[in-house]
Formats: C-alpha cells, structure tokens, sequence
C-alpha cells in the first residue's frame, strides 16, 4: 500500500527528534503541545509502526521512528530546494531583446530600463532600434523577446499570428507648420512625408483623403528631429505624434496644432510570443504612470 505521509508532519516528527518534547515542539513551531501530540499520531497511523515511546516527560524515538527521520530529513530538504528553484524561476532575469522604435525608446523604454535596474537588478535588457514592421520580423525569427511597435487608428492592424498584444499608450497625432501659418490651406502647402512604403507616408494619404485632397509631398524624412527643422526652414508642413514634442522638443518658430475633423491617433503596443517572468516585469515597468 502507498503511503502518504504529510510534510507538516515530517517536520514535526524531524523537530521532536531535535527536541525531545512536545511542548518544545510546540513552542518552536507556535502549536499547542497537545496539537503536536495530536499531528504526530495521526502520522504513526498513517506509518502503520510504532514510532515513539514515552520515557517520563521526553519522548524517544523507535527504530522506525528514527528512520522516518533520516527520510523527512531528505523529502523536506528536497522540497526547499525545489521551493528555491521555483523562486529563482521566477525571478526576472536578462538578457531580454526589444525591439523598438525611436520615440518610444527614449519616452518609454529607457526610462523602464533605468527603473529595472533598481527593482529588478538580474534582468539586462538589450535594446535594438527598428521601425515596427523590421520589430515584427524580427520577432517572428526569433531575434528578439518583445517588440514595441505602434498602430494609427485610421490604419487598422491585426496583430501577427501567435502573437499577443499588449497597449502601452495613445497620442494624438498633430500637424506640424510654420508658427503662424493658416491651417485652411492645407491643400495648396507642400508636405514632408515619411519614406514611401512606410506606414508614415500611408497616413498622410488617409488623412489627406478623410479632409478631400491629395497632399503635394514634397520632401520624405524618417527623423521626426529633421522634419521638425525642415518644418522650420520653411520647407513644408507634416503629421507628427505628440510624444515627439517631448522627446525632440519643438523648435522655435514651429507649431504643433490638432487637425481638423475627427482624432487621428497613434498606439503603441508591445507584441510578444511568450510571457516570461522577465517579460512580465518589463510589460509592468513599460505600463506604470510616469
């Protein structure tokens, strides 16, 4: 017949063996004497041999008893070691890789990077910058753990299959012109769009469609730092997301002004295969109120 001998008692019967009473036992491990007594014999029971006897007010192990204490000895170490592993299982640990775009690597990312080394000093996180759709490859080839990417709401995207998507925040996205100049004739300026085929240029189309015109682009410029200057040299208008006025700052003589009709914005997300304890630690950092 199997046994199923309980770990609480194991330790009881390992603690009498170090002791000697039960009240010592008792008060070692904040039972009463007679609950010490009580778990100790529904442990004989369950052992089916004798394994103490009574001598005065201390109690003597049987030879039963005593080899039932060389196997609690090994079962409960065992189990505090697997406890441990458990533990350090879910520690948050690096390296972790991220993949991420530039202004949410310097609005979002560094500063969780920076708040991880505090709360979290076993986890490394290696950043490596890429406009999402090269994020999203490059998830899916297993050359990162997560990749920040953001979505615009006149542009609807599903997330890749197998993939789970988590929000980390939402911005309007502004027109930015030449301090003073007339948002009514928008149609007449020329623009400065992001490289064809990026998701940048797609939505100066929508959005140019949604207000009744096709935009004169002009210029092309990924850098949101060099289209602002272009902006100021007087070169064109452009959409830009607000969170770049906090991370490249506005220069002067450039405005940043809401478009007219319906909000156009911009959402940026974490996208992930597996959640790991590090992965979770980072969602949770990447989240928190700043």
């Amino acid at each position: 017949m199997l046994l199923m001998l309980d770990p609480t008692r194991l330790r009881l019967l390992s603690e009498l063996a170090r002791r000697g009473t039960m009240i010592a036992v008792g008060e070692a491990c904040r039972m009463s004497s007679s609950a010490v007594s009580q778990q100790l014999a529904t442990l004989e029971r369950e052992a089916g041999v004798p394994l103490f006897t009574r001598a005065g007010r201390r109690v003597r192990l049987t030879a039963e008893g005593e080899r039932l204490v060389g196997h609690a000895h090994t079962i409960l170490h065992a189990m505090e070691a697997a406890e441990e592993d458990l533990r350090a299982a879910a520690t948050p640990r690096g390296p972790l890789r991220v993949a991420c775009f530039g202004t949410a690597t310097a609005a979002r990312l560094l500063p969780a990077i920076v708040a991880a080394r505090e709360r979290h000093p076993e986890l490394r996180v290696i950043v490596h910058e890429m406009e999402p759709r090269e994020s999203l490859a490059a998830l899916a080839d297993g050359g990162c753990d997560v990749a920040i990417t953001f979505g615009y709401n006149v542009i609807p995207e599903d997330p890749p299959p197998g993939t789970t998507r988590h929000r980390l925040g939402s911005e309007p996205i502004m027109l930015a012109l030449p301090d003073g100049r007339d948002t009514r004739t928008l149609h007449d300026e020329a623009w400065i769009a992001g490289s064809a085929g990026t998701t940048d240029h797609e939505l100066l189309d929508r959005v140019c469609a949604l207000a009744g015109f096709r935009p004169n682009v002009v210029h092309t410029a990924d850098d949101y730092a060099l289209v602002l200057r272009m902006v100021r040299a007087g070169l064109g208008v452009a959409l830009v997301p607000e969170l770049v006025a906090s991370v490249t700052g506005v220069p002067d003589g450039v405005a940043l002004r809401p478009l007219p009709g319906p909000p156009i914005t911009r959402t940026t997300h974490a996208v992930l295969r597996t959640e790991t304890p590090a992965v979770r630690a980072l969602l949770s950092l990447l989240t928190a109120p700043r």
